[in-house]
């Protein structure tokens, strides 16, 4: 998986930087870098548009990384929402997003059809070079240092950088050439989705199920229904490995029986579904580490940086690509190797600072929900108190301000400070 080259040879860079994969992580990565005055390399296997399997539904913490890097939200195609709207335990009803300082109070949805395009255009604007239909096998590997030194692609050809940044998802072959495996103790999900023509796809809220049943048994997981505002909706679930019953579900079939009790007039039905039932992995709580080895930095879900909670992965993925960059450009300011790698090594650090006690708190409660009755619990007594439901959402999204919030605010900021990281 890896090419080495003589240490004595000193070969002209193709980029100070390669970012593998342009994904939402890859794409801000790159363009941050190429912000910071570097020449950057972003290497895609496949070629735009292309699908992803995902709930489309943004947050306003994914909104604060679109606003932050100059992306048009007032262009067509991006539908705004007030918040969700949850359903359980018999009764619906409507959560506005939180009024914030840290964050905007609207939140989005937008395919991924296209959406990763938008990203990775916008970082070319940047200045960035996109390579599309760059499969990437493997690393490239200075013979002396074990230091990754570029990448080598299927067809062949090396591309050679400073450092190399792993934006290529959950299946991250450099990640694994390097020796970073996932981590058993680390929760896993799994998302599910199709679309379907309905009334259902304009909608100021995206809906939220909190119960899914399979037969008698409620799972740990969650469905939903967003509309995509082109007259279909993302319809979808999440479901947890934390549920003993988690690999004997056939997850298709699972959301055709769910979408059966919906009422006939949204229109769930066969004959409207207008792409077929898929499914993706989703790498939760930092479930490969490091996040930084030998030249080579990890990024969104190659790194397992999925929120436990709710499953949001592309606004952790977009943060991390900011937080990678910075530091990159950081360290290839600094005069000598040995410091340029001793601010590298700080990225994982950085990242549990950030992340770490949040994602420990988000492992507690999907192993909790995952046991027999917890989730019927705690819909039948969090459902019935808007105060609790206001709390859980700022606890579930990870959406608090962190030195003017209220109370609520201050305990979820506290308990993430005090727990340790993941």
């Amino acid at each position: 998986m890896s090419e080495s080259g003589p240490a004595t040879q000193r070969v002209a860079a193709d980029a100070d930087v390669i970012v593998v994969g342009a994904g939402p992580a890859g794409s801000t990565t790159a363009y941050y870098l190429a912000q910071s005055g570097l020449s950057v390399l972003l290497l895609e296997k496949t070629r735009f548009p292309r699908e992803k399997v995902c709930g489309d539904g943004l947050t306003p913490r994914a909104v604060k990384e679109l606003l932050a890097m100059g992306v048009d939200l007032g262009a067509p195609g991006w539908v705004r929402n007030k918040g969700l709207r949850v359903v359980g335990g018999g009764r619906s009803f409507e959560l506005d997003w939180p009024e914030l300082q840290s964050f905007p109070d609207f939140g989005l949805v937008r395919t991924r059809q296209d959406f990763d395009q938008i990203l990775a255009d916008n970082a070319v604007k940047g200045g960035v070079t996109l390579l599309e239909g760059v499969n990437v096998a493997g690393p490239v590997l200075d013979e002396r240092s074990g230091h990754v030194v570029g990448v080598r692609a299927q067809n062949g050809e090396v591309y050679r950088s400073r450092v190399v940044v792993a934006a290529d998802g959950n299946s991250t072959r450099l990640s694994l050439a390097m020796g970073l495996h996932k981590r058993a103790d680390r929760p896993m999900g799994v998302a599910v989705r199709t679309y379907y023509t309905s009334p259902r796809h304009d909608d100021d809220y995206l809906e939220i199920w909190l119960e899914l049943w399979d037969g008698d048994r409620l799972l740990p997981g969650y469905g939903w229904i967003f509309g995509v505002g082109d007259g279909t909706a993302n319809v979808g679930l999440g479901l947890l490995n934390t549920s003993e019953s988690f690999k004997n579900i056939d997850y298709r079939d699972l959301v055709r029986r769910w979408v059966r009790h919906m009422p006939p007039d949204w229109g769930f039905t066969e004959e409207n579904r207008t792409t077929p039932i898929r499914g993706a992995a989703l790498p939760m709580a930092f479930n490969r580490q490091p996040h930084y080895t030998r030249g080579l930095v990890l990024v969104g879900d190659s790194g397992g940086m999925i929120n436990p909670f709710n499953g949001e992965g592309i606004a952790y993925a977009m943060e991390t690509g900011r937080i990678a960059a910075d530091t990159i450009a950081t360290a290839l300011a600094r005069p000598t190797p040995a410091q340029r790698e001793r601010t590298l090594r700080a990225y994982p650090g950085i990242l549990k600072d950030a992340y770490g006690g949040y994602f420990t708190l988000g492992r507690l409660f999907v192993e909790a929900i995952g046991k027999p009755g917890v989730m019927g619990f705690i819909t039948r007594h969090t459902l019935p108190h808007p105060g609790l439901m206001r709390f859980a959402m700022k606890l579930l999204a990870n959406l608090t301000d962190p030195r003017s919030g209220d109370a609520s605010d201050r305990i979820i900021n506290a308990l993430s400070k005090v727990t340790p990281p993941a």
